[in-house]
């Protein structure tokens, strides 16, 4: 079972504190009514070591077993039951010990209901405050175990949306590459040289979550090199980055699919030249970064969400960080803009 060692310190501290007053405060009235203090402190070390013992049972039964509806019944029983078997011993003990003193038998006739009543109403309470404590630990543990479950849940979901960014690219390169090597043969052995280096460090990648802006920029730069030997002069790539946000962090291969999103809207629907441009600055706790691209009004309608590129990035913001307004698009005339936010100050892992 799940515990926190330092509150389990704490409770058996408090609980043996609550017994030695227990204890004082049995001594000090046995010797209110006539008993020496020797004879006292004999009657409430027998007594209390006794019913030490007795809550220690109970507490470790109910470590293991914890009642559930109508087997509270059976709590009650097993607490009567002991109260039974404490005060038999504990008669038999101090007779045994203090019975040859004057006056104590009848002292301890006497007391009998009392000490059985004090006897059940504690052993009571221990078992009210071991299935509350228990019960405590449990549901702690229960939450550990859905929190758990939800991290890997997130992580297996964060993995799935990353490898399925990868056929997509693989077989446009391939294909390109293809159609390179009997026209242009130079270039398709450049091409397979960069996605040979573009695959090597989307493994590397695979095994960490968070890169800083500068690492993340060298590897889309591996990606815009192919796509430059794909499409030729067609495509220009410009961008503006402020030098404090190259150490800011963010999801390791983020800007790959929204750079990809830019493309594929840019150069598909349009002919000629086409620019897409970068843009990175720190705004407040925020890594802020907007892409840019041209589109055809009369061929393309881009918008937030169209496209398993932009979906992917969105799930993924939302997976790390619960948020869903850290990834906004917008289109102003012929220009289509897609603005990411990466909040810092996180654990990084």
């Amino acid at each position: 079972m799940s515990k926190s060692p330092l509150s389990i310190v704490r409770f058996r501290l408090i609980f043996l504190i609550c017994w030695l007053v227990m204890a004082i405060d049995q001594i000090m009235v046995l010797h209110f009514f006539g008993l020496s203090w020797q004879s006292a402190i004999i009657d409430s070390a027998i007594s209390n070591t006794l019913l030490l013992a007795a809550s220690i049972f109970v507490m470790n039964t109910l470590r293991y077993y914890l009642p559930r509806g109508k087997q509270y019944i059976n709590i009650f029983a097993i607490c009567l039951f002991l109260s039974i078997i404490w005060l038999l011993i504990t008669q038999a003990l101090l007779n045994l010990t203090l019975g040859h003193i004057q006056g104590y038998k009848e002292l301890l006739h006497q007391s009998l209901s009392i000490r059985f009543s004090i006897s059940f109403l504690l052993l009571g309470c221990v078992t009210m405050i071991s299935i509350l404590w228990f019960n405590q630990l449990e549901q702690k543990e229960i939450e550990e175990r859905k929190i758990d479950a939800e991290k890997l849940a997130k992580e297996a979901e964060l993995f799935k949306l990353r490898q399925q960014l990868q056929p997509h690219f693989l077989f446009n390169s391939l294909n390109s590459i293809n159609a390179l090597i009997g026209t242009r043969p130079e270039e398709a052995r450049k091409m397979v040289q960069q996605l040979s280096d573009f695959l090597r460090g989307t493994l590397k990648k695979e095994e960490t979550q968070w890169v800083s802006l500068s690492e993340e920029l060298q590897y889309l730069q591996l990606y815009l090199d192919i796509e430059k030997v794909r499409f030729g002069n067609r495509l220009k790539t410009e961008s503006d980055i402020d030098e404090p946000a190259l150490e800011f962090k963010l999801p390791a291969l983020l800007l790959q699919p929204v750079v990809e999103n830019a493309i594929k809207f840019g150069l598909y629907d349009t002919t000629g030249e086409t620019l897409i441009q970068l843009f990175a600055k720190k705004e407040a706790n925020n890594l802020v970064i907007t892409v840019t691209n041209p589109f055809d009004p009369e061929t393309s309608s881009p918008k937030q969400g169209t496209g398993f590129g932009l979906n992917s990035v969105q799930r993924r913001l939302f997976l790390l960080f619960a948020r869903t307004d850290l990834l906004t698009t917008f289109a102003k005339e012929n220009i289509f803009t897609t603005i990411v936010k990466i909040p810092q100050g996180k654990n990084y892992e």
